[in-house]
């Protein structure tokens, strides 16, 4: 039997493409209207496999989505898939304007900013890109993924209206977690050919905080050579100056590395959970730009007067 996969509906946004990409056509593909369901659907086993966006090179972390990862009890991250984010902008079919108003997810809206000022448009929101696509009137600009056009037989009026060309979005495969250790082995073939690299999501709550408490367990990382790629914090809910720790590391739980950073953790006192194990598709962004670093950012070549003025010192 074909598995079922649950993802951010409706049919046509980033997501449904990425459930595409991640599983293939053979998988039933059901979309639902609220991130949150994808996850208890997860859960509970009413699905084998979830698609979640994760991360955006844009707009970075998506909240929700990660917050619901920690908060899950029998979910993980198995795989992760990226997906373009490109925008055309589309009509409903035969329209000819004036067009005054623009509506796509906020996301969206805000990646598509210089195509919005330079018509003078009304910004609209919708609850996802392609539902703007599915719902867009005849004097609006829908703001949405190519696969939705197709879906809802809209016209493509301009092609890839983003700002940033190149910009991709990060999206997880979970599972349940049983399904998870039924996996490693595939991981694990992944990680010994030619010597791949596995990530890890990992949660660590102290539970006694304090001054050196994030120092104390980058040096638990950094001491035994395991490379972090990726540190944010979410604060523990109601509780002021409590935060978890969410880390992304070069290196699977299994590994002798990473197992005995772990272990000593919880030795101090910490807290841990593994949010994921998977393959390394490759990085957001594998360089930087010089255009893209904050303007008025102080490096080696700054003059006095430069530093003075952006560091404030």
């Amino acid at each position: 039997m074909s598995p079922r996969v649950a993802y951010l509906g409706p049919e046509g946004t980033f997501t449904h493409q990425a459930a595409i990409d991640a599983i293939g056509g053979d998988a039933q593909l059901v979309p639902l209207p609220i991130v949150t369901q994808v996850y208890d659907g997860v859960e509970d086993g009413g699905f084998e496999y979830g698609i979640v966006a994760i991360e955006s090179s844009v707009e970075g972390y998506v909240v929700p989505s990660l917050d619901a990862l920690v908060a899950a009890r029998n979910v993980v991250a198995i795989d992760e898939v990226f997906v373009e984010v490109a925008f055309d902008a589309m009509t409903v079919a035969g329209a000819t304007g004036p067009f005054t108003e623009v509506t796509s997810h906020p996301h969206g809206l805000a990646q598509c900013q210089r195509f919005i000022t330079e018509r003078g448009l009304t910004e609209v929101p919708a609850a996802s890109n392609a539902a703007a696509a599915r719902d867009v009137q005849p004097h609006q600009i829908a703001l949405a993924p190519r696969i939705a056009a197709s879906l809802y037989d809209r016209e493509i009026i301009d092609e890839r209206v983003q700002d940033f060309h190149g910009a991709r979005t990060r999206f997880l495969l979970i599972t349940g977690r049983e399904q998870a250790l039924a996996q490693r082995s595939r991981i694990e073939t992944w990680q010994n050919d030619a010597g791949h690299t596995v990530r890890s999501m990992v949660a660590i709550t102290p539970r006694i905080t304090g001054p050196g408490v994030l120092a104390r367990i980058l040096g638990a990382l950094g001491g035994r050579g395991v490379n972090l790629s990726s540190l944010i914090t979410r604060p523990l809910k109601a509780l002021e100056g409590k935060y978890v720790f969410i880390m992304t590391v070069d290196a699977a739980p299994w590994d002798e590395t990473l197992r005995s950073v772990i272990g000593g953790l919880i030795e101090a006192g910490d807290s841990v959970k593994t949010l994921g194990v998977f393959p390394s598709r490759g990085e957001i962004d594998a360089t930087v730009d010089e255009e893209r670093i904050p303007p008025l950012s102080a490096d080696a070549s700054s003059s006095p007067g430069d530093l003075e003025r952006a560091l404030l010192w």
